[in-house]
Order: C-alpha cells, then sequence, then structure tokens
C-alpha cells in the first residue's frame, strides 16, 4: 500500500514537531509539502525536499494531498480547515480546534455537510499514560469518581513573552497549556458541567493571565480544581512530570490527582491506591500498585491514528465535535474569571450556537 501523502499547513514549532513524526515511518506516511509564508519555511522545505507554497489554497489544489496537519495561529484553523474540507481532504487541526467556540462549531458543521473527518491534535488522548489511566478509571479502578485535583505550574522564561501575542488576551496559559489538561479532566472524569473561575496577571502585569484557579463541577456530580500558573518555579506540571517531552527536565511528580470512593490514581505516575470491597475506612492502609505500561511517542500514535482516520479505518479521537467541548469548557473558565460567575458550558455553546 502506498504511503500516505500528508501535507503541512503552518511549520512553527508544533509543525516541525509534526514533521519529525512524519519521518518516522515512510512507508507508512511522508510528507508531501508545506505551506508557510515565512522564508524559514521555504529553507525547511528546500531541506526536506518538498514543495513549498506561501499559502494553503495552491497547495491543496496543485499537490492534492490525502490528509492535511494545520498548525498555523488558532485564529486560521477554522478557514484553512474549511478550505480542506471543500476539497474533501482530511484535516488533523491543532489544538485549540479554533480560537472561538463560533469558529469550532462552523469547521464542524462543515465537516459533517461534506462528510470529512476532522481530528483534533489533543495528542494526550494518544499517550499510552492517560489511555492506562482512562482505562483504570473507566473500568472501577477507584469506585465512583468524586473529587480530582489538577495542576500545571511551572515558569516560563523571560524570552518566551518577547513574542507579543503570547503577552496578549488568549496567549496565556489557559488557552495554550492547560486547554490540555481540561481535556485530560474530561477523559478521567466526564462532562464538565459547570465552572467558576478566577484569574490574575500580578507576576508580570501583561494583559493575559499569568494565573488561573477554577473549581469545576462534573455531570456525575464530581468536583474538581485546576490551578494553572507559568509564572512560579514548580515541578508540577504534565510536561515536567511526564518524560513526554525531553526538552523538559523531569521531576518526580504528579499533576492529576483522582480520587474515587474506592481508590484513588497519580497521574502521571500511575500510582493507583485502594481499598478492598467493605474495608473503605481511613484506619484501614491502603493497598498500592504502580500501573505498567510501554512508553510511546504520542505524536507519532497521533499520526498512526490519522492515517487510520484517512484511510476510513478509524473514527477521528478527538473529534471536531469532541474538541469543541474542551474548548468551550476552558474558554468558560475565562469568562467566569471575567465575569465572576459561575459558567454553565452548555449555556456557552447553545449562545455561540444561535
Amino acid at each position: 500500500m502506498a504511503p500516505v501523502r500528508i501535507a503541512l499547513i503552518g511549520s512553527g514549532i508544533i509543525g516541525r514537531r509534526h514533521i519529525e513524526a512524519l519521518k518516522t515511518n515512510p512507508e507508512k506516511h511522508v510528507l508531501a509539502a508545506i505551506a508557510d509564508p515565512a522564508s524559514a519555511a521555504e529553507r525547511l522545505a528546500s531541506e526536506l525536499s518538498v514543495p513549498h507554497y506561501a499559502s494553503h489554497e495552491p497547495l491543496l489544489d496543485r499537490e492534492n494531498p490525502d490528509g492535511v496537519i494545520i498548525a498555523t495561529p488558532n485564529q486560521l484553523h477554522c478557514s484553512v480547515g474549511i478550505a480542506c474540507i471543500e476539497r474533501g481532504i482530511p484535516v488533523l487541526v491543532e489544538k485549540p480546534i479554533a480560537d472561538t467556540v463560533a469558529a469550532a462549531l462552523d469547521l464542524v458543521e462543515a465537516g459533517e455537510r461534506a462528510n470529512v473527518p476532522i481530528l483534533v491534535g489533543h495528542h494526550r488522548r494518544h499517550n499510552p499514560i492517560m489511555r492506562k489511566a482512562v482505562e483504570l478509571v473507566r473500568s472501577g479502578g477507584i469506585g465512583q469518581v468524586i473529587a480530582a485535583a489538577t495542576l500545571w505550574l511551572c515558569h516560563k522564561p523571560k524570552d518566551y513573552f518577547d513574542i507579543t501575542w503570547r503577552r496578549e488576551l488568549g496567549g496565556g496559559p489557559l488557552l495554550i497549556n492547560a486547554i490540555h489538561d481540561v481535556d485530560c479532566l474530561r477523559m478521567l472524569c466526564g462532562e464538565i458541567e459547570t465552572v467558576q473561575a478566577k484569574t490574575a496577571n500580578m507576576a508580570r502585569g501583561f494583559p493575559v493571565e499569568d494565573t488561573a484557579a477554577a473549581i469545576l463541577t462534573f455531570a456525575n456530580g464530581a468536583l474538581g480544581t485546576l490551578l494553572v500558573s507559568d509564572s512560579v518555579s514548580a515541578p508540577w506540571s504534565w510536561e515536567c512530570t511526564s518524560r513526554e517531552n525531553p526538552f523538559y527536565p523531569h521531576e518526580p511528580e504528579n499533576c492529576y490527582l483522582i480520587s474515587g470512593t474506592r481508590g484513588s490514581l497519580s497521574v502521571p505516575s500511575l500510582e493507583h491506591r485502594w481499598h478492598d470491597e467493605g474495608q473503605e475506612s481511613w484506619g484501614v492502609p491502603l493497598t498500592q500498585k504502580r500501573i505498567p505500561f510501554m512508553p510511546a511517542d504520542p505524536y507519532i500514535e497521533q499520526l498512526s491514528h490519522f492515517v487510520d482516520v484517512i484511510r476510513g479505518k478509524a473514527e477521528p479521537v478527538p473529534s471536531g465535535a469532541d474538541a469543541t467541548r474542551t474548548l468551550a469548557a476552558t474558554l468558560a473558565i475565562a469568562e467566569s474569571a471575567k465575569t465572576g460567575l459561575p459558567v454553565r458550558v452548555a449555556d456557552l455553546l447553545r449562545r455561540e450556537r444561535s
């Protein structure tokens, strides 16, 4: 079977991460072309011996790729995605699916009308750690989920903010980083119904938040907390604890603590603690076991899944509709912080749909 030809639109940091994944199995998938107006993208395409285009539409029309990875700025996800869908080309859209819920809904509806699949790049869905965690929780390994505590705390360096949009609203840790954690919480605990939140920018004084705290109510009645900051020297973040990206020094800590009526799970260490049935008491020691897993690069796993989606062998995980709910829950946190009021995720979706 011929390899799937995948074009890349947008060749920044994340785009280049996708290129590295594409290089791993040329018998299964190859980079067909790059579209990006930057001169660095033209040089990159030349180094990789693939065609370069300054914009996406000529690439789509001339190269006719089997699939497209969209790694542009967030505000372009919808327009570029719809251009692909109009040509019947499946897409892998980087997270967030769009910069607004309204744009995300437009993209999802376009895909549904054309029957073209949309996969969204919440790559932790394909991390073996998260897969094992979800498997344990959904199998009842901790009983009924009651509470969840999530931390994303780290220190971005000063030069990170030399890029203007990172100092502006929408460029902060909520939409850039914590949206991944919101997605993981949805995987582990179910749909988020209501959020109440506060944000702060006291560390740097930029218009964008540097810290956020949220209380989450899940559909099953469970409660959760999410604490986020990119201005603290701390070890509690997925990047520093999971070993997913070797750029980040490893810290032997956890960033998700999921607790239920019979047990608990720490992630990413996958430490499972539980009481046997009938022994649930603070006076009874917990049994403890670390769940084994086989490490794998989630970007490569995600790409393999995208190939299956393109070939019609799998439904996208997460789909555009699924990822829109993650975006809505994340933006609900920002809205609650702005208004000082609780926000129902379903109400936000309804407003944007009308």
